[in-house]
């Protein structure tokens, strides 16, 4: 729904909620135009919302070139849905001895919207490639972990999910639909994902699902390193480690098969 349609009595509410998603990783922060163009509305309106949203700390602006950025009540808030999230508490224990296993880094994420976000983040005796940090959502189709998430949507959701074209971030990621959905169904077959360099040259990775007491995927956990070290022999018998992971923290969330 454009945030010009919203539900009766809404409209406020919405645009400051549209200017608060416009910040991202990529671009922390806008000036004011930036903003305005993001959310289509003229600059006195879009000055106004920020006014009100900086007034509640949710918003901050910058003293040296007079840009806004997310202020400590966002980032509070956000620390606060992650400790309410049970997912990270019953994780953890088996992060951390995957990590000291792996001597990989080890993350556990969840779907939000059409991406992956990470919810939790052990690192690892080596660190490579892009830093996962807590809070960050990365391309579904690109990732082990987003792999496992989409081979486990609905079908319409999946549908609805994979509309938009698929960017190429290496020459190793998929972006033929066709190929993707044939690897999504591999996936579910298998019970895990393999990224082969496909967010990152150098940046190999395996993800597993997590499943409810329902037997719901809501999470995938995913371990992730050079491909120097992680050889094909490696990766395999890295499978089965994350495979195991995944099963006990589904069981400590009532999950039984």
């Amino acid at each position: 729904m454009s945030i010009n349609e919203p539900y009766p009595g809404t409209q406020a509410v919405m645009r400051a909620l549209a200017l608060l998603k416009s910040f991202t990783d990529e671009k922390p922060e806008l000036n004011l135009v930036e903003l305005a163009q993001a959310v289509d509305l003229n600059k006195t309106t879009t000055f106004r919302l920020l006014t009100a949203l900086e007034s509640e700390g949710l918003i901050t602006r910058t003293s040296e070139s007079d840009a806004y950025r997310l202020g400590p009540e966002a980032i509070a808030l956000g620390g606060r849905a992650i400790r309410a999230n049970s997912l990270p508490k019953a994780s953890r224990p088996e992060l951390e001895a995957l990590a000291q296993r792996t001597k990989e880094t080890v993350t556990i994420e969840m779907l939000s919207g059409e991406q992956s976000l990470t919810l939790d983040e052990i690192s690892g005796s080596y660190v490579v490639g892009v830093a996962r940090y807590i809070g960050t959502r990365w391309p579904l189709h690109a990732t082990s972990t987003g792999k496992v998430l989409l081979a486990h949507l609905p079908p319409a959701r999946l549908d609805s999910v994979l509309t938009a074209p698929l960017t190429a971030y290496t020459p190793h990621t998929i972006t033929e639909m066709t190929a993707l959905r044939q690897e999504l169904a591999q996936v579910r077959e298998q019970g895990y994902a393999i990224g082969n360099e496909e967010l990152e040259i150098g940046f190999v990775a395996v993800g597993a699902p997590v499943r409810d007491h329902n037997g719901s995927v809501v999470a995938a956990i995913g371990v992730g390193g050079s491909s120097a070290r992680l050889s094909q022999t490696v990766v395999f018998e890295m499978i089965d480690l994350v495979m195991a992971a995944a099963q006990r923290i589904s069981e400590q969330l009532g999950y039984r098969e």
